[in-house]
């Protein structure tokens, strides 16, 4: 809506994080019941608080308040050059290293403050919650064909249960490689569920949960082999869940 037909940019902001992240707007002082926080229901830690403020505690022109937005960012580099811009000031009564204010007259679009907020929303995250919140990644996970004849699980199905990966989470890529004497990469699967209760132990593996795995693409048995992935890329060791070189993830992608 626009800021300046429609609802005022504070309203917009109470809409937006209501909307995307179901938070509550708390007002916590009475001497300043124009102030506004939202913050993570888990640990919380402000991700914004709106404030209204006498427009010289800015150096503003004029009289009577204007409404601001202070937000957490965590690039010392990324503030320098914010507070270059038309309407970013130095946190207001916040840390100023790390907070910075916004100007809710328009001067920042409203897309724009919105990017603000869910940078801030991140980087005051639980270590939990910012592992979900996470962009989808791509890992190598290690198979013992003397425990699953991973060779003909997609047989009949695409789909299949896993032990899950520490760090695995829904949206990742996997891509399963078959210990000796198989030694080679042979399936790229999407994980499509994560933390499905699962209880296992007999004295060699340990099963805690279990993600589903959907088939993507078959590799042939020769071309990603260990000497391959050693000699190529620099892997020497694939004993648990790990990330992908670069380079690697490339030849993945384009076999």
């Amino acid at each position: 809506m626009d800021p300046i037909t429609g609802d005022s940019l504070r309203e917009q902001v109470f809409r937006y994080v209501r909307e995307k992240y179901k938070s509550e707007i708390e007002y916590l002082w009475a001497r300043y019941p124009d102030y506004a926080v939202f913050r993570h229901e888990d640990n919380r830690k402000w991700y914004g608080i709106i404030m209204s403020i006498p427009r010289d505690r800015l150096g503003l022109s004029g009289d009577g308040l204007i409404d601001i937005l202070d937000v957490k960012l965590d690039d010392p580099l990324l503030k320098d050059i914010l507070l270059q811009q038309p309407g970013y000031y130095p946190g207001y009564h916040m840390n100023k290293g790390n907070w910075i204010t916004i100007l809710l007259d328009g001067t920042v679009p409203f897309e724009e403050i919105c990017g603000w907020i869910d940078v801030c929303y991140q980087v005051t995250a639980s270590k939990e919650k910012k592992q979900k919140l996470r962009s989808p990644k791509e890992w190598i996970i290690p198979v013992n064909p003397k425990y699953y004849d991973i060779e003909h699980a997609f047989d009949d199905t695409d789909t299949i249960d896993w032990k899950q990966g520490a760090g695995i989470r829904k949206g990742d890529t996997v891509y399963m490689y078959v210990a000796a004497p198989v030694s080679t990469i042979l399936y790229k699967c999407k994980v499509t569920e994560t933390d499905i209760p699962y209880r296992y132990e007999d004295g060699k593996l340990t099963i805690k949960a279990l993600m589903k795995i959907r088939l993507q693409k078959r590799y042939p048995g020769d071309r990603f082999t260990f000497e391959n992935l050693k000699n190529e890329y620099g892997i020497y060791a694939v004993r648990g869940p790990r990330g992908i070189p670069h380079r690697l993830s490339e030849a993945l992608k384009n076999r």
